[in-house]
């Protein structure tokens, strides 16, 4: 087995659809193209990812691993989803997060994708994710103060040396105020890889502790997140639905989105 990676998901601003996003690229890499996924719950003082998944029972954190009670190894739990989880402890404890880099690399051995759910704060914990990825990943919403945010996260993590692929902007209405693709490139200076919509499912999904993607596979967010993951591990994924195909046939343009994540892929196939 070849060595996997680490991802990092952050944002500086909670709120974003942050968690929602990194479990439904878990999801989607696990079932979708049947890859080996861990995902581990970087916001240590504020964590929710086990809440997300209702997972309830479970002995060990990413918080006793990085206070050297247990190896890696004992805290790792599986989902019913089709993926590994690391969760974060709910009560607070003291912890060095810069520690966390040394704790998982080793991890990379046993899984092809290893995600990072951040801190939506500046703070140690988001810092920590940046120096223990191998890439990074934006979320975003289309509205001014966020950009803002997504602006200083991208400068935060160019500093960290991390490589930044992409942005994801989530929550898209289509509505003429809000900031659009272009607005997030011209600001940021990276490509958005996603355009994810606003969709009502996405609660109905998780009031059923669900991601969008195993609840409603064929929605339009869930096409365009098995999409993302696809470009993650240097994939393409073919939408075969009807609309879809007449959308490409009748089309002038293809979105800008699609554009990135060809453009990443073929980018990933060369450097193999």
């Amino acid at each position: 087995m070849s060595k996997g990676k680490i991802v990092g998901i952050i944002a500086i601003k909670g709120g974003v659809g942050k968690t929602t996003a990194v479990t439904n690229l878990a999801y989607v890499l696990s079932n979708v193209y049947n890859k080996k996924v861990l995902v581990i719950d970087g916001n240590f003082s504020a964590p929710t990812l086990a809440l997300y998944l209702g997972l309830k029972n479970y002995n060990f954190t990413v918080h006793d691993i990085l206070n050297d009670k247990v190896p890696a190894s004992d805290a790792i739990i599986k989902s019913s989803h089709g993926f590994d989880v690391i969760p974060s402890s709910l009560v607070p404890k003291k912890i060095n997060p810069y520690e966390l880099k040394n704790k998982i690399e080793h991890l990379k051995e046993f899984y092809d994708v290893i995600l990072l759910d951040s801190s939506p704060n500046l703070n140690e914990e988001i810092l920590a994710t940046m120096v223990s990825s191998d890439e990074l990943f934006v979320v975003t919403t289309p509205d001014q103060p966020t950009l803002k945010s997504t602006v200083n996260a991208v400068s935060v993590a160019t500093k960290r040396k991390t490589p930044i692929v992409g942005i994801l902007l989530n929550r898209v209405r289509d509505k003429g105020f809000e900031v659009n693709i272009n607005d997030v490139e011209l600001a940021t200076s990276v490509p958005v890889l996603a355009v994810l919509p606003d969709e009502i499912k996405v609660l109905e999904a998780l009031s059923k502790s669900m991601p969008i993607t195993a609840h409603s596979p064929k929605s339009e967010v869930s096409m365009e997140y098995k999409k993302l993951g696809g470009c993650i591990i240097g994939e393409n994924y073919q939408d075969k639905r009807l609309k879809t195909k007449l959308g490409k046939l009748f089309a002038k343009n293809m979105p800008k989105q699609d554009i990135n994540r060809f453009c990443l892929v073929e980018s990933l196939k060369n450097n193999k």
